[in-house]
C-alpha cells in the first residue's frame, strides 16, 4: 500500500511544498543561468523511468554546448561553468526535476533515472532498479553517489527496491540533507560527472 498509494501521494504534497519555500532560489538560479549560458536555463534529457518507460528529465543547465575544431562537444570539466560548478556542489541542479515529481514521472525517494542507452545493458539483477519510479535522491546516493561503482550502485538500487518503506524513504531524505549540507561525492574525478556504464564484462 505505501509503495503504490501512499508514497505517490507524499511525492505530491513533498514536491509542492518544496517548490513553494525554494521558488526565490530556483528564480534566482534561472536569471543567473541565463546571463551566464547566454542561452538555454534547462537541460532537458530522455530518461528510463519506472518499467523503463521513457520521460523527459529536467535539471539547471549548469555546461555550455562548447565544441571543440572537430564540432564535437568539449570534456565535462571544460564546459562546465564556475556558476554550474557551484550550483551542482549544492545539488540545486535537482530543483526542476520537482516538476517531475508532480508530473508522476518521478518520486523523491528512488533508484536515479539513467540514460535510455542503457536500457539493453543491464542484467536481470540491475533491470529491477525500474521497479519502482526513479528518484531525486535514493540509497546510492546517500552511500557515496557518483564515487560509486556501477557495480555497487546497481546493488544499492536494487537493495532499496526489495526495502522500500516509509522509515527508509525518511532516512534517505535526512542522510540527503546531510550529504548536500557536505557536498559529499559529488565529483568523480576531472570530469564532474559519472562515468558511462558501458555494459557488464
Amino acid at each position: 500500500m505505501y509503495r503504490h498509494i501512499v508514497k505517490r501521494i507524499g511525492d505530491f504534497i513533498g514536491a509542492l511544498i518544496v517548490l513553494t519555500i525554494t521558488m526565490p532560489i530556483f528564480v534566482l538560479c534561472s536569471i543567473l543561468l541565463l546571463v551566464v549560458n547566454k542561452g538555454p536555463v534547462f537541460f532537458i534529457q530522455p530518461r528510463a523511468g519506472k518499467d523503463g518507460k521513457i520521460f523527459k528529465l529536467v535539471k539547471f543547465k549548469t555546461m555550455t554546448d562548447g565544441k571543440d575544431a572537430s564540432g564535437e562537444l568539449l570534456p565535462d570539466d571544460k564546459r562546465l561553468t564556475p556558476l554550474g560548478k557551484l550550483i551542482r556542489k549544492a545539488s540545486l541542479d535537482e530543483l526542476p526535476q520537482l516538476f517531475n515529481v508532480l508530473a508522476g514521472h518521478m518520486s523523491l525517494v528512488g533508484p536515479r533515472p539513467l540514460l535510455v542507452q542503457y536500457l539493453p545493458l543491464y542484467n536481470e539483477h540491475q533491470r529491477r532498479r525500474h521497479e519502482v519510479r526513479p528518484g531525486i535522491t535514493g540509497w546510492a546516493q546517500v552511500n557515496g553517489r557518483n564515487a560509486l561503482s556501477w557495480q555497487d550502485k546497481f546493488n544499492l538500487d536494487v537493495w532499496y527496491v526489495e526495502h522500500c518503506s516509509l522509515s527508509i524513504d525518511l532516512k534517505i531524505l535526512v542522510l540527503t540533507t546531510m550529504t548536500v549540507l557536505k557536498a559529499k561525492g559529488i565529483g568523480y574525478g576531472a570530469t564532474e560527472t559519472m562515468r558511462n556504464f558501458e555494459g557488464n564484462q
